[in-house]
């Protein structure tokens, strides 16, 4: 094993298993064929791993980011749904998505004219290319924009310049807590077109309901109307997973400009299906502060 794999690895009857730790009282464990890819960036640490379950996986710090076997669920719910709600998007930003796969997905929409992605650390960006294809299918669209620094900074410089804003952050842990700051998401609103729209991952509705709440609540405080759906992603834990839809003008779903012909998950029962909550989640949102 590399030095990576010795930090964040456990070898256990001759197998190799990789140990995340969801809050205290929760661990989740994948049994890992081999060690692809590990480098420790100036940022952190990055490795793809070969599992057995969940196929090769892109890890941040010992953290599962996104795997070759569901990864398409997620990046798929975060891209089509807001590209399927604005009518005309050609100017979409990505804040983070170092591995490429929400980028993959907003390609498919001919209409679209520039993407600009901000990721802070490149290395995530070569990784995922060289070694994880399954997900990033070796980005190399022409109308792909890369910036390698802090999406905080990034898009409190920018007014008036996008349709669509997606926000692809890992969890809300450390430099990450920014991305879902109140601050944060009106300088995305000010970056933002007059009929803009943004979109964000809002963490588990049973494991993170506060956080998503937060999220939720702040968006609405923002944009005129906010809007919640949920996808099931296994990796994650509790599997059950949210995102947050925040739009200065536009609500409905035009199912006609969204590619389904080319995705894995999202058709267009799952476009208007995915708005539908569990009983539970919409009393949690109507619930008052």
């Amino acid at each position: 094993m590399g030095f990576l794999a010795q930090k964040y690895l456990t070898e256990k009857d001759g197998q190799l298993w990789l140990t995340e730790d969801e809050r205290e009282n929760l661990k989740i464990s994948y049994r890992i064929k081999k060690i692809i890819f590990e480098e420790q960036s100036p940022f952190q640490d990055i490795m793809i791993a070969d599992s057995y379950d969940f196929g090769k996986m892109l890890v941040l710090d010992g953290v599962v980011q996104t795997t070759s076997i569901d990864g398409y669920i997620y990046n798929e719910m975060i891209s089509h749904i807001p590209l399927c709600i604005h009518p005309d998007p050609k100017k979409v930003l990505i804040i983070g998505g170092g591995d490429c796969g929400v980028a993959r997905e907003v390609c498919r929409y001919q209409q679209v004219e520039q993407v600009e992605m901000v990721e802070i650390d490149e290395r995530v960006v070569h990784a995922s290319k060289t070694f994880l294809p399954e997900v990033s299918d070796y980005l190399a669209d022409e109308r792909v924009h890369y910036y390698y620094e802090d999406g905080v900074h990034f898009v409190r410089e920018r007014a008036g310049e996008y349709d669509v804003i997606i926000v692809d952050s890992s969890d809300p842990v450390g430099p990450a807590t920014a991305l879902f700051e109140k601050e944060f998401y009106e300088n995305i609103a000010t970056a933002l077109k007059d009929d803009g729209l943004m979109v964000c991952q809002s963490q588990s509705p049973i494991f993170h309901q506060a956080t998503m709440k937060q999220s939720y609540e702040r968006i609405s405080d923002i944009f005129p109307a906010a809007m919640l759906y949920t996808a099931v992603v296994p990796t994650y834990p509790g599997g059950l997973w949210s995102f947050t839809i925040g739009s200065k003008k536009y609500q409905r779903l035009n199912p006609e400009i969204c590619p389904t012909k080319e995705t894995r998950y999202v058709n267009k029962s799952i476009l208007s299906a995915c708005f539908s909550l569990p009983q539970f989640l919409q009393q949690e949102l109507e619930r008052k502060k």
